[in-house]
């Protein structure tokens, strides 16, 4: 017989234990079991040290408050104290039915009176015990997980804001889908910002780990992107800025965040990147996709406290589209081989993709799903890690 997380709603046998050092006691209590024929298997401890090491392993304990190694409530607050602890009913003398009413308070699921119980009783009260015990612990699993469902709700909302895109001439699809074996939150975040002067500024960034304390920092680091865009601060500062703020605000040593800037200009014909240790976005034109160089990369933030970070201008013939994306993107499985599927192969997909659906620029969101729908197939499912994908596109 297993603990209370093995038990079922309606249970046949179960596994009792009695703590009770008085003999006289025991036997009675063996016996109003065994007069009723009740199917449960009754184990003994004669101390709480004694039946401490036995409480997960079964469903119910009948606790004696008048232990020689406890005082008071002290026994069962040390039972209700275990990781997995089992349905706990209080066994009192006929003078200390105040100490049951205590025992109920402080987390017992019910008190019985020696000497005021038969059989049928205390198997009817063993039973309830359990049910109500598997109740609670169901009850306090599906709020536990509400709590966490809705902590991860408003990161979320934070890593995935609502991008201020006014004017027209430009547009932007965005995919974020969270690591699928895990179901952890993870750090990818991105934003977008237009100023009023049509420049376009956009960042796509992933700190390393999963969680909520990455997630936090990630929904920390993108709120001071956009105060720092808004602000008009000029774009190598900016990440050097989000350096400082990372170095400052970590919750552990060496944690490191990479991040891919890019500066489009107000005529839409050109770019300018900044990479910090992130990928390089992928820039689409007709059925190509034309590779950019990577000798302006700089290190990932937070790596060295001197960094810097300079930008690659890349003019942008018309109709471009440009694929900003987190390494989630890339680094899922291909069936058969023993690589990730990497940025070539990425480039691969986007170009069968693009020949056969010469007309994917009118429908930009089209392509984005197609190739992540790909991604996923190749990989045999959902991606392992957190994924962040935005297509920019020139409107004409």
């Amino acid at each position: 017989m297993t603990g209370l997380s093995g038990t079922r709603a309606a249970v046949d046998r179960m596994t009792v234990l009695l703590v009770e050092d008085d003999e006289g006691d025991a036997v009675l209590v063996e016996a109003l079991l065994d007069e009723v024929g009740a199917d449960i298997d009754l184990r003994r401890a004669r101390t709480l040290r004694e039946a401490a090491p036995l409480v997960p392993k079964v469903d119910c304990v009948l606790l004696d408050l008048g232990l020689p190694d406890t005082t008071g409530l002290d026994g069962l607050t040390r039972l209700l104290a275990l990781p997995a602890p089992a349905a706990i009913i209080v066994l009192t003398g006929l003078t200390d039915e105040r100490q049951g009413e205590r025992a109920v308070a402080a987390g017992a699921e019910d008190y019985l009176v020696k000497g005021q119980v038969d059989g049928p009783a205390l198997v009817r009260g063993i039973r309830y015990a359990v049910g109500r015990k598997h109740a609670e612990e169901t009850q306090r699993q599906l709020r536990d997980e509400k709590l966490h469902a809705a902590e991860k709700t408003r990161l979320e909302r934070g890593l995935l804001p609502s991008p201020i895109l006014h004017g027209q001439g430009l547009g932007l699809e965005v995919r974020y889908r969270p690591g699928g074996s895990r179901m952890l939150l993870g750090g990818d975040f991105y934003d977008a910002v237009r100023t009023p002067d049509g420049t376009l500024q956009v960042i796509v960034g992933d700190v390393c780990g999963h969680g909520p304390d990455e997630a936090a920092l990630g929904v920390f680091l993108r709120i001071a992107w956009r105060a720092l865009v808004l602000a008009d601060q000029e774009p190598s500062r900016v990440l050097r800025t989000l350096h400082e703020i990372l170095e400052h605000e970590r919750h552990q040593p060496g944690l490191f965040t990479t991040a891919c800037m890019v500066t489009i200009s107000p005529d839409r014909r050109w770019a300018r990147i900044y990479l910090a240790g992130h990928p390089e976005p992928m820039l689409l034109v007709g059925d190509r996709v034309v590779e950019l160089p990577r000798d302006r990369a700089g290190l990932p933030l937070g790596v060295l406290s001197d960094s810097t970070w300079s930008g690659l201008d890349v003019p942008l013939p018309a109709g471009w589209s440009l694929l900003l994306y987190t390494d989630g993107l890339v680094e899922g499985r291909v069936a058969g081989d023993t690589e990730r599927l990497g940025s070539e192969r990425l480039i691969e997909l986007i170009g069968r993709i693009t020949k056969t659906r010469p007309d994917w620029a009118s429908h930009p969101a089209g392509l984005l799903d197609e190739l992540i729908t790909w991604v996923k197939e190749l990989n045999g499912g959902e991606l392992d890690d957190d994924m962040a994908a935005l297509l920019i596109s020139d409107l004409g």
